[in-house]
């Protein structure tokens, strides 16, 4: 066992074993830091795993929070405030993943989904952390997104040794952290290559590609050329890059080249696996990113044992080093892993702020109160109404854009309808639907769809968004309710060019009342804007995949075209 070292934090001294070695079952060893208060008592222990390198969160004793945009905001230190947790008596385990850092062993594809399942490994981890004298032999976990996930699959696996979870921003249905409705997302590009604000994976040469130690030379030269055929990918140079380069980007290529869903994302994915974790699970989410919700949604109505779900405030950036949470998260393991009865089961297990109102709301699921979906039609003279337009098409003209491609032109056309101003408190909880029956003149496009909450001053909050790629826009007719859509994304079908198909976006999870005189605006476009008041708050890499031709898009909304948003009123429309 590694000495320790002793380093201030503060006023406070702590104690640092450095470069500890954790053998897997494989043979493989990982490797590790531990912090822990000074003294020779045994303590239970917080475990943190990622491909981030155990250096990087070391930052979390010297550099002060930062929130976006700060330039000196870095999304991968993420496993929490190292002197915070020693303070509380845990001691604070952060390792590298297999393949990364300085571990040893192969990490093939994301997730590990290649090599040794990563759920495995964290069984090992955490067993041999309990097994060490200065260990209780109670185990935790911390840390978010990536370090999130890692939680969910450590807890499925079900070590004995882990007594409970705290699961905060965590990344689930694989494929849809990658594509959200079809359309891909930049985002896994920075958590690998560092971009935007991201160091990226510590990687070694030991990282690789699924893709090719799974295929042939010339069935990856065929699969290439195939991505490349796709006006989408051959307009943005950074996908051609790393379509012809695999070897410098292997995650994300592996990404790029497995557009639908399918075994290649379901295998290990933390959704389907939920259902075999017996021990407490807290899960914790902000608004704003509502794919993250929606699938943090989903994990919690998949989990048996005992469960939370707490819904947080825009804006859905954490700072970094990552702090929010901790007493919600102590108060958690004071419980399960101290045997302090402090009343936190007594509580309901459904927690939500709600933005407008910024109320609590409580319940004993999700949404936490009754919803009436009713439907908001689009209009002419672009307006929300609940009443539906009874003119037919040759009157009520179809609203409509033409989208240059980005290559040649840095201006996004966005289509809005908007309510009238709200009479009285309009409260919303739940997801949504959005019906749109459109026209495109090319065999695809995107749909992105963001509600915001527009305020009498002119200000305006985002509510919620919805993706679709027109090509994905088969429903799973099995799991279709009203108000809750459901795409496979199996395979992509190619739209008839001037045909008026309909389109059913999946409007994210979301908490909001429209307060009296604020207005529920809906906009609509093919590509996101470069710039604008939620996007200033994300990192430059977190949009999405640019449509690469030029597409006219014709949106009906009348008689017989009955476009709607479809929403989960809790409270009295305003009429």
């Amino acid at each position: 066992m590694a000495d320790f070292q002793i380093i201030k934090a503060g006023l406070d001294e702590i104690a640092v074993r450095k470069d500890l070695r954790v053998p897997m079952r494989d043979g493989a060893v990982l490797a590790a830091d531990a912090y822990q208060g000074a003294g020779d008592e045994p303590r239970p222990a917080l475990v943190a795993l990622s491909p981030y390198g155990k250096e990087l969160q070391a930052l979390a004793l010297t550099t002060p929070p930062q929130r976006r945009p700060s330039p000196m905001w870095d999304g991968c230190i993420e496993a929490g405030d190292i002197a915070r947790v020693v303070k509380e008596g845990y001691v604070h385990v952060i390792g590298d993943l297999r393949g990364s850092g300085a571990s040893e062993g192969e990490h093939i594809g994301n997730y590990n989904a290649g090599g040794v399942p990563l759920g495995q490994d964290a069984y090992d981890f955490i067993e041999w952390v309990a097994a060490q004298p200065w260990c209780d032999g109670s185990v935790g976990m911390i840390g978010i997104s990536y370090f999130g996930s890692m939680q969910v699959l450590a807890a499925a696996e079900r070590p004995p040794s882990l007594k409970a979870i705290f699961v905060s921003g965590g990344h689930y249905d694989f494929y849809e952290t990658t594509y959200h409705g079809g359309v891909m997302w930049f985002m896994p590009r920075a958590a690998r290559e560092g971009r935007g604000g991201d160091s990226g994976w510590a990687f070694t040469d030991r990282v690789k590609s699924r893709m090719l130690e799974t295929y042939s030379p010339e069935e990856i030269e065929e699969r290439v050329a195939e991505r490349l055929r796709d006006p989408d990918v051959a307009a943005w140079p950074n996908l051609v890059h790393v379509l012809n380069y695999p070897k410098n980007h292997e995650a994300w290529f592996d990404i790029v080249m497995n557009e639908v869903d399918g075994e290649w994302y379901e295998e290990r994915n933390p959704v389907t696996l939920a259902p075999d974790i017996d021990i407490p699970v807290y899960l914790q989410i902000d608004q704003g990113r509502g794919w993250t919700m929606d699938g943090t949604v989903e994990v919690f109505d998949a989990l048996k044992g005992p469960k939370k779900l707490d819904i947080g405030p825009y804006p859905p950036m954490q700072s970094r080093p990552f702090i929010e949470e901790h007493d919600k998260m102590f108060r958690w393991y004071e419980y399960w892993i101290k045997g302090v009865d402090n009343g936190v089961m007594d509580e309901p297990a459904v927690t939500v702020h709600v933005e407008g109102s910024r109320e609590t709301v409580t319940g004993a699921q999700w949404p936490p109160k009754d919803v009436e979906y009713k439907a908001l039609y689009l209009r002419p003279r672009r307006k929300l109404s609940f009443e539906p337009e009874p003119m037919g098409a040759e009157h009520a003209a179809p609203d409509g854009f033409y989208q240059a491609p980005l290559t040649v032109t840095d201006e996004v056309e966005i289509l809005s309808w908007s309510t009238a101003p709200f009479d009285e408190p309009t409260e919303m909880i739940g997801q949504g639907a959005a019906h749109l029956f459109a026209e495109i003149d090319q065999p695809d496009t995107n749909f992105i769809l963001r509600l915001w909450d527009a305020a009498p001053d002119g200000k305006r909050q985002l509510i919620t968004t919805g993706y679709l790629k027109a090509s994905h826009r088969e429903l799973d007719e099995e799991r279709t309710t009203e108000g809750n859509p459901y795409h496979p994304h199996t395979r992509a079908v190619p739209v008839e060019p001037g045909r008026i198909e309909e389109y059913v976006l999946r409007v994210y999870p979301f908490a909001a009342t429209f307060l009296p005189g604020h207005r529920l605006v809906v906009e609509l476009s093919n590509d996101e804007p470069l710039a604008d008041e939620h996007n200033a708050l994300l990192p430059p890499d977190a949009f999405h995949l640019p449509v690469g031709r030029p597409v006219t898009h014709k949106i009906y909304r009348d008689a017989a075209h009955p476009s709607r948003l479809v929403l989960p009123f809790t409270a009295r429309a305003a009429e």
